[in-house]
């Protein structure tokens, strides 16, 4: 909700907002964000779906992938190509497409971490001009300026995860009985609980100073400072993630 809600804030009109925005802060709209596609990379301007102008609206062609939970958004946010060539910065723009319109369809299948997404395929879908957010071909900025926030959110739900990963973890090193003792006096296990804290408080301090420049505007030290925040927490992430299941015993 913070990448959608923030492209509608910041890209959409006074009427999309009004009409979107509480129901996306009352949770009776759900929404999802199409910006990724096979040969994209996670590069956000490399956008091969297209979308030109009919009478009344756009006709949008192309197709979508890894969409974290399009399978179940009631709509969907879709870049698309307005003009200029594949891999431009300038004519990509972004559009509310309903998935139960006509020429949309979707592939729902399950992810590593147990969520569910979808591959969205679009095939002669008409949407009016009223689904068009901001000016046409002049999305990519936003789309990085939200995709930023999104990082920062990003790594305080895993600083999170981390948290409650140690805390379970450090309540069996307690309570785990081995040879007349709990597992945690053994005082190599006590190096990896030690090394796991380090980790999630290295991650923690990250995450803050990612926080601190999410809203900021966009800027090259920006950037440089969430990408390093994401690398952090990723890295602690996986390795709080394998210390936690060692130490369970691989349970």
């Amino acid at each position: 909700m913070i990448f959608a809600g923030g492209l509608i804030a910041q890209l959409g009109s006074a009427d999309q907002k009004d009409t979107l925005l509480p129901q996306v802060g009352s949770a009776s709209l759900q929404l999802a964000v199409a910006i990724d596609e096979p040969q994209s990379h996670y590069r956000l301007q490399d956008v091969q779906t297209t979308a030109e102008p009919v009478t009344g609206g756009w006709q949008l062609n192309g197709r979508k992938s890894v969409i974290i939970g399009g399978q179940s958004a009631g709509l969907i946010l879709v870049s698309a190509r307005t003009h200029h060539e594949t891999r431009d910065e300038k004519g990509i723009s972004l559009f509310l497409v309903d998935p139960q319109a006509r020429g949309v369809r979707r592939r729902v299948f399950d992810t590593m971490d147990g969520r569910k997404a979808c591959e969205l395929y679009l095939d002669d879908v008409f949407v009016d001009n009223d689904a068009l957010l901001g000016e046409p071909g002049n999305a990519l900025p936003a789309l990085r300026y939200q995709q930023g926030r999104c990082i920062a959110a990003q790594c305080a739900e895993a600083v999170g995860s981390m948290e409650a990963a140690c805390a379970l973890t450090l309540d069996y090193l307690k309570t785990r009985q081995q040879f007349g003792q709990p597992i945690g006096k053994f005082q190599a296990l006590q190096h990896r609980m030690v090394d796991m804290r380090i980790e999630l408080d290295q991650a923690t301090s990250m995450t803050l100073l990612a926080a601190c420049v999410a809203d900021q505007a966009d800027s090259d030290e920006r950037s440089r400072i969430l990408s390093a925040a994401k690398f952090i927490v990723s890295r602690a992430s996986r390795f709080v993630a394998d210390q936690g299941i060692q130490l369970h015993g691989g349970i």
